[in-house]
């Protein structure tokens, strides 16, 4: 079973910067899509950022030019660089793996760590 674990979410000033990371176990971590996604207080999930098997990065348009997803195969893990972080950033930040399987897909969520930008 695959388990996915956030971690850097924190409480930061607008203009700030955070790294969040997340640790994997269970799966074969360079076959999985990865990608991070947020939920704010009251709104849906959204898609932040994705990195494929092959290290091919998109962004959401709010995110794009301060944010950076990176992946390292070695150690497991997952990497979300935030940086001039804005109020409207703010949420619960979730990572996913996805695994294509024969053709059918299997999606695994970590907890969530909580990012909290002050005005």
């Amino acid at each position: 079973q695959v388990q996915l674990v956030e971690s850097g979410g924190d409480l930061v000033q607008a203009g700030g910067s955070l790294r969040l990371s997340c640790a994997s176990s269970g799966g074969i971590f360079r076959l999985a899509v990865l990608g991070w996604h947020r939920q704010a207080p009251g709104m849906q999930r959204e898609l932040v950022a994705t990195i494929s098997t092959g290290g091919t990065t998109t962004y959401a348009d709010s995110v794009k030019g301060r944010f950076t997803i990176s992946r390292d195969n070695a150690k497991n893990t997952l990497h979300l660089q935030m940086n001039s972080l804005k109020p409207e950033d703010t949420a619960v930040y979730f990572c996913k793996a996805n695994y294509n399987l024969f053709g059918k897909n299997y999606d695994y969520w970590g907890q969530g760590t909580q990012v909290t930008v002050s005005s």
